[in-house]
């Protein structure tokens, strides 16, 4: 099975249609992809929750270029949400969210409800779980987010059946927990990684960006920056990672973040490196700022 990261351009592909067909059911969806699979033409799948920035649309042009037909889907999933999380508040905008999947070259748009995912209810639901990965940085934050993730991410694999499933690597755990249930349950479908879209000043684009407050916006920039520190001090030579991690935590604190994690991993394990680790790193980062929690991360 490959497992890609970014665009693969595919210049006979097609544009996409202007007609951009929603729907609602799970019975609707299958017959409508029904032909198009029987013609063996290629089908990706673009899984979101809705209020779609430009990161959102660049990972439907990177499947608009890769497959024949792209669907997307839009599905605000309780499971994934915790106690004291923001279900509830999270932005809801189905129609301006159609507008942007069409303009993009999206072909189907997937919008159940709630009954139609979960028709016997959440706490009769089968769940699917990544052990391990699954419990480290934001798992341990948001015990059972991954949980939820996995769940959701499985049926929609099995409800769509697509070639292909395209993915934010601003979510850089959630798309090594979902590369490891797609390699432990032998599920056909490659999962490919997109680089995180950013704001000009590189604050990467979010929907919880809405939460912050003109201040805040000017503020959240730091994270990138103190990412690139850190990794600028990696390529110097640095090597007390600990230190580095805890001199971070510090900038971050006082620009005005509320600490959550920052660490130096290895980007295959998410594990610490040992010494003399010669493998690829990446920093992961999880911090407050007012109302909204902010994730970034930089391979280095």
């Amino acid at each position: 099975m490959a497992i890609r990261s970014g665009p693969v351009p595919s210049p006979d592909r097609n544009t996409g249609s202007s007609n951009m067909k929603t729907i609602h059911t799970i019975a609707d969806l299958r017959t409508a992809l029904k032909q198009t699979r029987l013609s063996g033409q290629k089908i990706a799948l673009v899984p979101t929750m809705g209020n779609l920035h430009q990161g959102h649309i660049k990972l439907v042009e990177t499947a608009r270029r890769q497959a024949d037909t792209v669907v997307a889907s839009i599905f605000v999933n309780p499971l994934q949400f915790g106690a004291n999380e923001d279900l509830d508040s999270y932005p809801r905008t189905l129609a301006s969210d159609q507008e942007k999947l069409m303009a993009a070259g999206c072909d189907l748009l997937f919008a159940p409800g709630v009954s139609e995912v979960y028709p016997e209810g959440q706490d009769n639901q089968t769940l699917v779980e990544v052990p391990g990965l699954s419990d480290l940085h934001c798992g341990a934050s948001r015990p059972g987010h991954f949980r939820g993730v996995t769940t959701v991410v499985c049926k929609l694999f099995n409800i769509v059946q697509p070639d292909l499933a395209v993915f934010g690597l601003k979510d850089y755990q959630q798309v090594a927990v979902i590369r490891k249930m797609v390699r432990d349950l032998c599920i056909p479908v490659d999962i490919v990684g997109v680089p995180t879209e950013r704001a000009g000043s590189g604050l990467a684009l979010s929907s919880r960006n809405g939460y912050l407050s003109a201040d805040e916006l000017a503020t959240a920039p730091l994270l990138q920056q103190t990412l690139q520190q850190t990794a600028d001090a990696v390529r110097n030579g640095a090597t007390d990672f600990s230190a580095l991690e805890q001199q971070a935590q510090q900038q971050l604190e006082a620009g005005g973040f509320q600490r959550d994690y920052y660490r130096i991993l290895c980007r295959d394990s998410l594990q610490p490196p040992e010494a003399g680790d010669v493998r690829p790193l990446v920093i992961l980062a999880a911090a407050r700022l007012g109302p909204a929690r902010l994730i970034d991360n930089l391979e280095i």
